[in-house]
This record gives C-alpha cells, structure tokens and sequence, in this order.
C-alpha cells in the first residue's frame, strides 16, 4: 500500500482544525505569518496538492518535512523542493529525494531505470532576510488594533525619508489610543502626530474626501510593507555558487551534470523576468512598494550580465504561484549539459 492510500490528505480538515486550535488564539505577532495558509480554504488546494507531493515520499522524509513546512523559514524551500520533484516526474524522470551521496544529500538525483545517477538537481530559495518578518510581524500587530477604532478611514505613516522601526505590542496599543482620540475630534485632522514620534496621515481622494475604509466602519492602517525596496535577480548568484561549490566533487568524480533549481520567496519581488533579463544583460530596473511605503530605500545600477559558470549545467526556475511551474534555463556553456528533458520544460519565450 502506498503512501497515498495510507494518508489521503495529511493537511485536510483535521489538520485545518487542530492548527487554528493550537494558534488561532496567538497575537498576530506571536505566530508563524503562514497561518492563513495553513487553515484557510482558499489555500485548502495547495495543502492538497503538498500533501500528494509528500506521500510520494518514505513516510520518515514526509513526516520530517511536514512538521516544518509551516514554518516562515522552510515553508517556500519545502513547497519549492516539493515542486521540483513534481516537474521531475513531469519531464518522465525518476527523481529520488535526500539520496545519500557520501554525507552529502543533494536536494534530488535523478535516476536511470538501471538505478544509475543521471544528474543532480539542488533547489535555492531565495528568501528575504530575517528581519522582514520580524517587522511584518509587529506592524501587523498595529494593523489589528487600529482595526478596533470604529471610525472607517485609511491610514499610512508621514514619510521620514529613511526607514521607520515598527512600534512593539503595548506602544501598538497606545498608538491606537491616541489616533482614536484624534479621529474622534470635532475636527478631525488630516494628520494626527503621537507621543512615540510616529505621524499618521488621514488619506483622502483629489477633492480631500476621506477614502472610505475597506473595513467599514473600522480603520484600516496600511503599514509599511518591510519589503519595499529594489528588485534583483543579482541576489541568487551567492547561493547558486554555494550550491556549484558544495557538489562539485560528486559531480566531477561521477561527471553528473548539476542544475540548480531557483524559486523565489513572494516578499523577494523576484520573478522569471528579472532573472531573465539579468541573464541577458538587459538594463531594466525593478522597485517593489505598496501605499504604506514612505520609504523604499536606494537603487543601484543593475548588474552587467551574469555568465553562468560553465560547473552549472543550467537553472531550473520554479514559479511561486500555485501549481508552481517549472521553466529550464540551460547553460550553452556548460561542461556537461543540462538533460533535454529538463532544458525544454515549459519553455517560454
């Protein structure tokens, strides 16, 4: 009996309601920022979807990635190596997930019928730095207390021309306060400055009406977004070269060709586009803001074009939107070129 008939879906129904048992009650700053996905029935798809993925998996492997997908720090590099397996079986290549080379286990080895290694397949996430949920984290926990003021305006933060650090629980709950006390004058001001230095600006359309919260009679605040900033394909080199570095023996003792699978982290603002256009040497320039951004940071040149290093066989782009398609991106270069198979996947022009 396989896998799948033993565990039809691990995040199904149950699991939706033990987890919103377990955290529901958390702060929004006391818990991982997946929890919508993990329990609401928007996602209820994907959680199917990953739980195919890993029933296709040895139960010990499936049950160890299972406990951590829901975690902000493994919840894209698990869907993303979940995603590569299933591109893998979609090219009609037999991939084995953590096989053990040594002491080494790359993401996924690609397999003969006659059980003879045919190629190496390592995914990278690029992810945002830690400090970006931190910060989600507590402006979020802002958004939800100034939820609780009962007058429906929107609001964002004055720019200061630099970045602005997020208030803790008990400053969120002060500033609410005092904006409430604001609102509620006679004259309500367009701009509402508080005790902890922070002003508020009341939005209004061009004829200085207030813009109506899309909470109704509750106020919205549109936060910083911790995300704000550049957008470049530059910041995969580092971690791509890791990868070429850290299985270079194996591929070269084995002569193996290596692909190195890239997928994104939705916070990176990174796309197919931008790494297209950093392989090709294309000037465009990239910046990702929402209205509650004040302050989006520097910009630098963009990077000249990146010339694969001829180690790599070629990349593997693998899309951050559900059903997570995979798109070959071969290396011309290569020492050892990059399986056709994988090279023709959802090629697109």
């Amino acid at each position: 009996m396989t896998n799948t008939e033993t565990f039809p879906n691990r995040f199904g129904p149950a699991f939706v309601e033990e987890y919103r048992r377990r955290h529901g009650s958390k702060t929004p700053q006391g818990r991982e920022l997946t929890y919508d996905n993990a329990v609401n029935d928007e996602f209820a798809p994907r959680r199917e979807w990953l739980s195919r993925q890993l029933n296709l998996l040895p139960a010990k492997q499936a049950d160890q990635l299972a406990r951590k997908v829901w975690q902000d720090d493994h919840y894209w590099s698990v869907h993303f190596e979940m995603a590569v397996g299933a591109a893998l079986r979609q090219a009609g290549l037999n991939a084995v997930y953590d096989h053990l080379w040594g002491r080494q286990t790359p993401d996924w080895t690609v397999m003969a019928a006659t059980g003879e290694p045919l190629c190496l397949v390592e995914v990278y996430t690029a992810s945002p730095p830690q400090r970006t949920y931190r910060s989600m984290r507590a402006w979020h926990q802002v958004t939800q207390q100034f939820k609780k003021i009962p007058i429906g305006v929107v609001l964002t933060l004055e720019s200061t021309g630099s970045p602005i650090d997020p208030p803790d629980s008990k400053e969120a709950k002060r500033l609410a306060r005092e904006v409430e006390r604001a609102l509620s004058s006679v004259l309500c001001p367009p701009r509402i400055t508080t005790s902890l230095g922070l002003t508020f600006l009341v939005l209004a359309d061009r004829y200085g009406r207030q813009i109506p919260s899309p909470f109704g009679l509750r106020a919205c605040f549109e936060p910083p977004s911790s995300i704000a900033g550049q957008v470049s394909a530059a910041q995969i080199v580092p971690g791509v070269r890791e990868k070429i570095s850290k299985y270079r023996r194996i591929v070269d003792e084995h002569d193996l060709p290596l692909v190195v699978a890239v997928g994104a982290h939705p916070f990176t603002g990174l796309t197919l586009r931008e790494l297209d256009d950093f392989l090709a040497g294309e000037m465009s320039m990239t910046f990702q803001f929402n209205i509650g951004d004040g302050y989006i940071g520097s910009s630098t040149f963009p990077s000249s074009r990146w010339d694969i290093p001829s180690e790599l066989s070629g990349l593997l782009w693998v899309d951050n939107l559900f059903p997570f398609e995979a798109t070959g991106r071969p290396n011309s270069t290569a020492q050892r070129p990059m399986p056709a198979m994988l090279a023709s996947l959802n090629i697109q022009k």
